[in-house]
């Protein structure tokens, strides 16, 4: 299942940002939730540990179960080429991924919950599947009767420029999938080796 708790938290205990509030909690607390959270004496990570924690921090990062994730490296894994770019490709090109990368929703849960109610558009078309596969060169727009709404005019007044594979119209509330990323332009923090070796055990 999706993971739903307090999202700060968990974002100190991975060492990621998953919204912008625990972005802003995690730089002025940089060390795990707890009493003794800054002082505790951590002792070394296994092995398992090191992969366990960079699968948690990617599948957490798209915001999808479990399931899913293994589903995804199924897939990328029967796929040729390197299966960790793959499978971080294929999590990039969900719809609601892109929804908030283009900056249209500002969180990942904004953006899942933007798409399963109907907000969003793909090349002119209602999706309301979050996991939808968006194709290169597809169009992804904001239903305009939304476009009013406060949540996304919000999105839109504090988008900043999206990675180079986004085209972004802060006009038209839409953006463009231009091409499928390589591995190093996707803003996501996480080994993604360790991330394979998990599920290649």
């Amino acid at each position: 299942m999706n993971y739903n708790g307090p999202k700060v938290r968990i974002s100190r205990k991975l060492g990621i940002q998953i919204t912008l509030k625990a972005g802003k909690v995690t730089q002025k607390k940089n060390y795990p939730p707890g009493q003794h959270g800054s002082t505790k004496k951590r002792s070394k990570q296994s092995d398992f540990g090191r992969q366990l924690l960079e699968k948690q921090r990617l599948r957490l990062q798209f915001n999808i179960s479990e399931a899913q994730m293994r589903n995804y490296y199924k897939k990328a894994a029967g796929m040729t080429g390197n299966t960790g770019d793959i499978l971080v490709q294929l999590l990039e090109s969900r719809l609601d991924s892109l929804v908030y990368r283009s900056g249209l929703a500002s969180s990942i849960y904004a953006a899942r919950q933007y798409v399963s109610h109907g907000h969003i558009y793909v090349n002119g078309r209602r999706v309301n599947i979050p996991s939808y596969h968006v194709g290169q060169n597809d169009f992804i727009s904001v239903k305009e009767k939304s476009r009013k709404i406060d949540c996304f005019q919000e999105a839109m007044r504090g988008a900043g420029s999206p990675p180079p594979y986004l085209e972004l119209s802060k006009v038209d509330f839409s953006t463009k999938y231009l091409y499928t990323p390589p591995r190093e332009e996707i803003p996501v923090v996480c080994e993604v080796p360790l991330v394979v070796e998990y599920y290649s055990r």
